[in-house]
């Protein structure tokens, strides 16, 4: 049982801010440089395997123009519209959580989770397409990039932490008027 008593203490919300502004710039720099390598090194290029049977990097191509699993191929305004929309709601979640250790948990997460959101988004709007280049061909999953990584993780992250940590009164916060 968590000691709730002990994990509200109170945070500065301009270090907050500060720390998952970082994290949001570290983590868009590193997929977006990830990104530029793939394009660079692995474009036009048999695999390269980490893992044998297991990882590879491999360039996507033709890009990816859609979304989830290459879907609705080729909706670039659409998915602009969709990448802001879900930005602004991370960004309003993210005012709404209460600036308290108890609630760190989330506010990394939905850091993490504007950081892919805002990593595709960017190659959506400055190339029109997608650069996916890791493989996990064990399982023969679709080909992904670190922006994908980040949604994945942050999203089965919050799903544990809502069905574990927290209760429905934790989210209180999200009724009150700001």
């Amino acid at each position: 049982m968590i000691n709730r008593t002990n994990t509200h203490q109170k945070i500065s919300t301009v270090r907050c801010l500060a720390v998952d502004l970082f994290l949001v710039l570290f983590l868009v720099i590193a997929d977006q440089a990830a990104k530029k390598l793939a394009y660079v090194y692995l474009k036009n290029q048999p695999s390269v395997s980490l893992i044998p049977g297991v990882l590879e990097l491999h360039y996507l191509y033709p890009e990816n123009r859609g979304i989830a699993f290459g879907m609705f191929q080729g909706s670039v305004l659409f998915f602009a519209v969709v990448s802001i929309l879900f930005l602004l709601v991370l960004i309003y979640a993210w005012m709404r959580i209460p600036k308290e250790r108890f609630y760190l948990p989330l506010l990394t997460i939905a850091a993490v989770l504007a950081s892919g959101a805002l990593g595709n988004f960017i190659d959506r709007f400055f190339r029109g397409y997608v650069i996916d280049f890791i493989y996990f061909s064990l399982i023969d999953f679709p080909v992904f990039n670190l922006a994908d990584v980040y949604v994945v993780v942050s999203g089965i992250l919050l799903i544990l932490f809502v069905c574990t940590k927290y209760r429905d009164d934790d989210f209180s916060f999200l009724n009150r008027k700001p």
